[in-house]
């Protein structure tokens, strides 16, 4: 997928805000191509940035999330929609301390049956999948309103 998107349209797919997408950019936790003053964003790095809002909302301070994308980059050996797009069900769990990284559910219950404390689980394959719909989705339905705006104007 070689789409780009702006900002604005990965505050919409994701729900974070622009400061906090500027700040993450800042920061280099993403890193968006520019265009002149325009910052794009690829499928990958908004993939990348739907876990790490998925992430931040289950309250995991910004270090140990980049510590979490660091831990992936450096498993997957590339990026992660690649990595989970192959059809597997990639699950990671962590209790802040030690992170799993599982593509098996029997290991996934193995894991949470043995842990001592309570640990955070993320489908990330389903991160992938729900990032695709909203942008697969909005699609139809920001021209079917574009249409439906055109009827008006000419009513």
């Amino acid at each position: 997928m070689d789409q780009r998107f702006t900002s604005a349209q990965v505050v919409k797919l994701t729900g974070i805000t622009p400061r906090q997408l500027q700040w993450w950019d800042e920061r280099g936790i993403v890193q968006p191509q520019r265009k002149g003053r325009i910052r794009l964003y690829s499928f990958d790095d908004l993939t990348e940035i739907a876990v790490i809002c998925a992430l931040r909302r289950k309250g995991f301070p910004l270090q140990r999330v980049r510590r979490i994308m660091r831990f992936l980059q450096k498993e997957f050996g590339r990026r992660l929609a690649e990595a989970v797009s192959n059809g597997s069900e990639y699950h990671l769990l962590t209790d802040g301390k030690r992170i799993y990284l599982e593509n098996s559910q029997r290991q996934v219950i193995d894991i949470l049956k043995n842990s001592r404390q309570p640990l955070l689980g993320i489908c990330l394959s389903d991160a992938v999948k729900e990032v695709r719909a909203e942008i697969f989705n909005r699609r139809p339905a920001q021209k079917q309103a574009a249409r439906n705006a055109g009827r008006r104007r000419s009513s």
